[in-house]
This record gives C-alpha cells, sequence and structure tokens, in this order.
C-alpha cells in the first residue's frame, strides 16, 4: 500500500526513528505492522514479513475488532442511515478500515465495501449521498479515498466521483464544504487524489490538483482567519476535520514535500516529537472552538459521539506512522534537491 510519490527504497535512520519504527514494529497492531513494513521500510508486497502481517490483520488488532462487530450482510450501528449515528456507524468505521490496509481481497471487505456504496449511491452514478440525491462534498471525497486504498480505484463509481469532485472545485484552486467558501477545511479531495495512481490522472486532474495545491501552500497549511488551536493538536481519525498533520500527509502524497511554503508546517510536526521518536493523540473529534462549539453546546443531542482507538494524551502509533511517513517524505525530497517530486 504504498500511496503515489512516496519512495520505497531504504535510507540510514537516527537513533530516535529507529526506535520508534521498532515500536510500530510490535505485533500487538499487525495493521501498523504492515503499513511500516510497506511504507517506511520498503518491503514488498511478496516479502514474508509481510505476508505475515497482512495476515495477521484479520486476527488481532484494531481492524480484526472492527471487522469483528459488522453485521454480514449489512454494517455497523446505522441509524436512520449508514452516516448516523456519528461517529460510529458504518461511514466512519469504512475510514478507519481503509487506513488500516485492508483491501477488497478481503471478502468481508468486499461486501462492506459494496454495502457502502449502495448506501451512498448519488445521482449520476456518483458517490456521496445517503439519499441518492446529489453527492455532498465531503462524504464524496471519504469515499473516494478509502474505496481507492480498498482497490476501486477503476471502479466506474470511484472515477466519476473523482470526476465530480474536479466539475466542483473552486475555480481559483480548492473547495467548498455547505457552500461557504473555499477553506483549508474543505481538504478532503485533496486527499483522495494523493492516493489515486498517478498513472490514471486525467489532464484535468492534473490542473485542479495543482490549483488546490497552491491555495494551501499559500496559505502555509494553516493561515486561514484567526489562529485556530484544533488545527494544532494531532487528532486520529480525523473525519472530516483538518489539521496540520492531516495537510503535510496529502501535500506530501502530491509531491510538494520540497515546497518551502510547507516549512512552517514541517517545522511544527518535528516540535511535537517526543524525546523517544513518537508523537502522541493530542485529541478525538469532534474537537471544536467558535461557532460549531457553541451549537453544540446548545444541542447537546446532535453531539456525535467521539470514537478512538488509542488514548488521548499518550504516543499513538497511528500518529507516529503517519507524521514518519511525512518526514520521510520530506527529508527524501531536500536530499534529492527537487522542488516536486
Amino acid at each position: 500500500m504504498n500511496p503515489a510519490g512516496r519512495s520505497s527504497a531504504p535510507k540510514k535512520r537516527t537513533r530516535t526513528q529507529s526506535a520508534a519504527i521498532t515500536w510500530l514494529l510490535e505485533a500487538n497492531q499487525p495493521s501498523i505492522r504492515y503499513r511500516t513494513l510497506t511504507e517506511l521500510l520498503g518491503r514488498k508486497e511478496s516479502d514474508p514479513d509481510v505476508r505475515k502481517a497482512r495476515n495477521e490483520v484479520l486476527e488481532r488488532g484494531w481492524a480484526a475488532e472492527i471487522l469483528s462487530r459488522r453485521r454480514p450482510g449489512a454494517g455497523w450501528n446505522d441509524g436512520e442511515t449508514q452516516y448516523r449515528p456519528k461517529y460510529l456507524s458504518t461511514n466512519w468505521m469504512m475510514l478507519v478500515l481503509a487506513d488500516l490496509g485492508l483491501t477488497r481481497a478481503v471478502p468481508e471487505v468486499e461486501e462492506a465495501c459494496e454495502f457502502w456504496m449502495d448506501g451512498f449511491a448519488a445521482k449520476g452514478d456518483v458517490l456521496g449521498s445517503s439519499s441518492k440525491g446529489n453527492p455532498h462534498y465531503c462524504i464524496a471525497a471519504n469515499l473516494a479515498r478509502a474505496l481507492i486504498r480498498f482497490g476501486y480505484a477503476d471502479d466506474a463509481r470511484v472515477q466519476n466521483t473523482l470526476d465530480w469532485l474536479v466539475r466542483t472545485a473552486d475555480p481559483n484552486g480548492g473547495w467548498s464544504c455547505f457552500g461557504s467558501g473555499r477553506n483549508l477545511d474543505s481538504w478532503e479531495a485533496m486527499s483522495a487524489f494523493a492516493v489515486y495512481p498517478r498513472s490514471k490522472w486525467t489532464a484535468r486532474m492534473e490542473a485542479c490538483v495543482e490549483k488546490g495545491a497552491q491555495f494551501f501552500l499559500e496559505r502555509q497549511l494553516h493561515i486561514q482567519g484567526d489562529r485556530y488551536e484544533p488545527w494544532f493538536r494531532f487528532h486520529y481519525p480525523p473525519h472530516y476535520y483538518y489539521d496540520l498533520l492531516v495537510g503535510l500527509d496529502f501535500m506530501t502524497g502530491l509531491g510538494y514535500a520540497a515546497d518551502p511554503r510547507m516549512g512552517y508546517a514541517i517545522d511544527f510536526l518535528r516540535s511535537r516529537q517526543n524525546h523517544d521518536g513518537t508523537w502522541n493523540l493530542d485529541a478525538v473529534h469532534p474537537d471544536l472552538e467558535g461557532a460549531a462549539a457553541r451549537w453544540y453546546a446548545s444541542h447537546p443531542k446532535q453531539r456525535p459521539t467521539p470514537y478512538a482507538l488509542e488514548k488521548v494524551g499518550r504516543p499513538s502509533k497511528m500518529i507516529t506512522l503517519t507524521a514518519l511517513r511525512v518526514l520521510d517524505v520530506v527529508d527524501r525530497a531536500a536530499s534529492s534537491g527537487s522542488g516536486r517530486q
């Protein structure tokens, strides 16, 4: 599962990096072990350790536990839709499973994917609506990213959804959720294109992503109005929320690791590393300030149920894996002297 733009060549690592990788390779979370072997250490799928870790993903750990709670032929904890209750129903569980290295090669995952896509079928054979109406931006883009990871990059529904994301982008770059104007929070399409194989990109996709990247770079991944503190805390799952690690992940995946406008976010990421080479899970969503926090305070029954794999304030394998992968790409870009990988 090597996202586009990430090299699999081995490199010399510092002692703290090596210690963190050893921690990620522990057997208790085979999903993390599998992704560390393939994404950080460059092991091939045919490698015996990779095959062993991939098989063990279905036997224990987060992915196995999540799959064990799925109803055969259906999903998880669905209320009136697969979207609610937040963040416990099918939509949210699928986004997490996609991050844990599973693919449609697992029959239970393929069945869940088809159930998910049927539940979010929208007009025009596009994905992203829970009522077969017009697709909603963040839902559509999140589905596209996850389904590409699951192995559906060539599925017409996914390709139609990517085309829809291109058509609905702001002409000046970026996207808008709920018509509020293009903003850093509307990041999901960038993450979908970051995992879509570059060989499949159209010229319109290339132009659209370039404009979107410039939107984020012009704002150094964090400048939009007053400082918004949740963007400076690291979360998992991110759901549809933005933070600096989310931005760094898709921007390095898209090949912008060496752009100088990434400097603030990269320095901030390095500053949050623990002495043992790990990073903490800072908070769990909904982590909100301002108007959104006030709205939920006055509508407590609408507040989503927090969902986490790890404990807040403690070293996180999900955050550490992402952070190390980001810095790996950054360091390679710096050593090669390239402006865009």
